[in-house]
């Protein structure tokens, strides 16, 4: 969750020509979006079996990759329903750009959505999206439901930690002028402040985090091949309500933990009316003395602050079955300036935040602080500002399988000199940042492992992204939907991080409808994009091994440094080798920088342009690109231009097209 940067206006002037704006028709959006323009009926085969995705892939293109989860995800699209899909679109700012697979379905008044349970369930989360109200702040809204027509309960919606406007670090209000207005702007290609006559702003400026989920326990267990049906109520106060999908589970009876120390021996309020917090600290001040856990039995217990862990186990219930939430709430160890917290283990409750604005200096994450040798794991961390913010020097921690979503910022960061830590087998969805991130600022981190994760629609900036640091590991990752200013995966060289050096391994991952529009520069990211800011990145052994790029809505490849700095800095030792890319809107390598990268096995189908867009550093030497292409055999496959690292293209051929036309890259399929 680094702070965003505006570039300086005097950039952007001087990049207009090179980086010229690419419009929505000539971004291809026409296409990509044609959906969305004229919705149309959805629905499914009532007697059809249930249609269980991945990232709203067939989970036979991800065997093996991403977080392994206890739930199955089922699309609103695929289900049956008397309402409306909406998308494909991947265009910001749109209902369906933020939705899982960039489809949902909206139900007006007396429509529904019905799911059929591909396995034994007895609880569900429920991704939705309702509309603000006219002044910010959100609504409420019921939604019915059945099953097999009959046990109709009742869900309480809300938007009220939706909606997001406007510019960095954004607004509540969508009648908000802009925050910013000394800042470069696309929409009008000026700096407004600066501009005469003033340009008139369309509000709501930018709307964007519209989606939220809600979890519900069944009551009981049903069987795979029960329907289960969503209903907006004839009265419902919102004008419409879009469903995005359904993930269903078998939850099971509550975890109990006999020999503990039981927060409600030392006076916990299990109903949440009373705040529960001063209870908490005297559970865990005796389980460190007693060398016990601390345990949490199922209710909701009110905590509005820290409860400072340092050498302790906390475990509850189950994440359906022990909630703590309250404004502030978060389980932190101590700062390490003061030493830092050892050996805490959080486990099986879910942290509830009442998070809705983003202030980044607020400490309102779920966890924080300094955690060296600690596990979390089987946490459901929502509506906090940053699910996992660890600031270090640390060592050793673990984080594993949790369940990280609707968070105003990051998922999850590792910030300052983290080391020896492991982040795996974790779903993240609905980030208003980095899904996952390691953050080198002044300190490096170094021999850390995102491993096994799913990220899916961030909002804003990069499934997982890795600014600086020694070691890193990115192995065995699903990374979905990225909206704005990011993409599935990215190395970074800025916000003041430290070089990379060592090896940096990114393999075995898949990203799928990855790369997006950046607003700045105005063209289209990677699916996976290196960017050199602050520095070269030039010291590390870069190894991009056994990826799978699917459906990229530009490149695949990014390589790219800003217009101040392109004759400055540059990208070196990056090795690609045994990559699939399955369909791109444009190229299948957009090189924007000085240096040079190497390819080995890297097979390509379904690409939308030319396969090597080579711009180099833009000057255009009459030696060729800045930015050379080392063939080392096996590249093959290509596009309707044929091969994509053709002989002709090699080494540094200047290939440079700043504005190519955007296709609709074929859904991928078995390779």
């Amino acid at each position: 969750m680094p702070p965003r940067r505006a570039v300086p206006p005097s950039a952007r002037r001087r990049t207009a020509a090179a980086l010229a704006a690419i419009t929505a028709s000539t971004l291809g959006l026409g296409a990509l979006g044609a959906g969305a323009a004229a919705a149309r009926p959805a629905g499914a085969d009532p007697a059809a079996p249930a249609a269980v995705t991945r990232a709203a892939l067939d989970p036979a293109l991800v065997e093996g990759r991403g977080a392994r989860v206890d739930f199955a995800e089922q699309e609103a699209e695929n289900a049956a329903t008397s309402g409306t899909l909406i998308g494909p679109d991947r265009t910001a700012y749109s209902l369906p750009a933020e939705a899982s697979g960039r489809k949902a379905v909206k139900l007006a008044p007396g429509q529904y959505v019905e799911f059929t349970l591909p396995a034994a369930a007895d609880a569900v989360t429920v991704r939705y999206s309702l509309p603000d109200a006219p002044a910010g702040g959100g609504i409420t809204a019921p939604l019915d439901v059945t099953v097999n027509g009959k046990n109709r309960r009742s869900m309480t919606l809300t938007s009220q930690y939706s909606w997001l406007y406007n510019q960095y670090p954004f607004s509540n209000d969508p009648r908000a002028d802009l925050l910013h207005p000394d800042w470069w702007i696309t929409e009008c290609g000026c700096v407004p402040a600066a501009t005469s006559p003033a340009p008139v702003i369309d509000k709501p400026f930018r709307p964007t985090h519209m989606y939220d989920e809600q979890r519900l326990l069944l009551g009981r267990t049903y069987r795979a091949g029960d329907k289960i049906r969503f209903t907006v109520p004839t009265a419902s106060p919102a004008a419409w309500t879009v469903i995005d999908l359904l993930d269903s589970q078998r939850v099971g009876a509550p975890h109990v933990e006999a020999v503990a120390a039981n927060a409600l021996l030392f006076g916990a309020d299990p109903t949440g009316r009373s705040d529960s917090a001063d209870a908490i600290d005297r559970a865990v001040a005796f389980a460190r003395r007693s060398r016990l856990p601390v345990y949490l039995p199922p209710g909701t217990y009110q905590v509005n602050r820290h409860i400072v862990v340092d050498g302790v186990t906390i475990t509850g219930a189950g994440s359906w079955y022990t909630t703590v939430r309250g404004k502030g709430v978060g389980f932190y160890g101590k700062e390490a300036a003061d030493g830092g917290s050892r050996g805490v283990h959080l486990s099986r409750f879910a942290v509830e935040g009442d998070v809705r604005e983003r202030v980044d200096t607020d400490q309102v994450n779920g966890v924080g602080g300094a955690m060296s040798d600690s596990t979390i794991d089987s946490l459901y961390i929502h509506h906090t500002k940053v699910g996992l913010w660890f600031d270090g020097p640390m060592s050793g921690v673990k984080v594993t399988r949790n369940v990280i979503t609707d968070q105003i910022a990051d998922g999850l960061n590792l910030h300052t000199g983290v080391t020896d830590s492991l982040v795996q087998d974790n779903f993240v969805r609905n980030t208003g940042d980095d899904g996952l991130a390691m953050w080198s600022e002044r300190t490096a981190n170094a021999r850390n492992t995102f491993d096994r994760n799913t990220v899916q629609s961030p909002t804003l900036a990069n499934g997982i992204a890795i600014y600086g640091g020694a070691d890193t590991t990115v192995t065995g990752n699903l990374v979905a939907d990225p909206v704005r200013e990011g993409s599935a995966l990215h190395v970074g060289s800025r916000f003041g991080a430290e070089p990379f050096t060592g090896n940096l391994r990114i393999a075995g991952n898949t990203t799928a409808r990855a790369g997006t529009y950046e607003l700045n520069w105005k063209i289209g990211l990677g699916a996976i994009w290196f960017y050199a800011l602050d520095r070269s990145i030039d010291r590390a052994d870069i190894q991009v091994t056994g990826n799978s790029f699917l459906d990229s809505t530009y490149n695949a490849v990014m390589l790219v440094s800003d217009w101040p700095v392109k004759d400055k800095v540059r990208i070196e030792n990056v090795h690609f080798k045994d990559v699939r890319v399955d369909g791109t809107g444009t190229s299948v390598v957009s090189a924007r920088a000085a240096g040079s990268a190497s390819f080995e096995n890297v097979d390509a189908r379904g690409v939308g342009a030319v396969g090597v867009n080579n711009c180099g550093s833009f000057n255009f030497p009459a030696t060729g690109s800045e930015f050379t292409f080392v063939d080392r055999g096996g590249n093959d496959g290509g596009g309707t231009t044929g091969p994509w690292l053709a002989g002709w293209e090699l080494p540094n051929t200047i290939t440079c097209d700043d504005r190519p036309p955007v296709v609709v890259p074929p859904a991928p399929s078995p390779w």
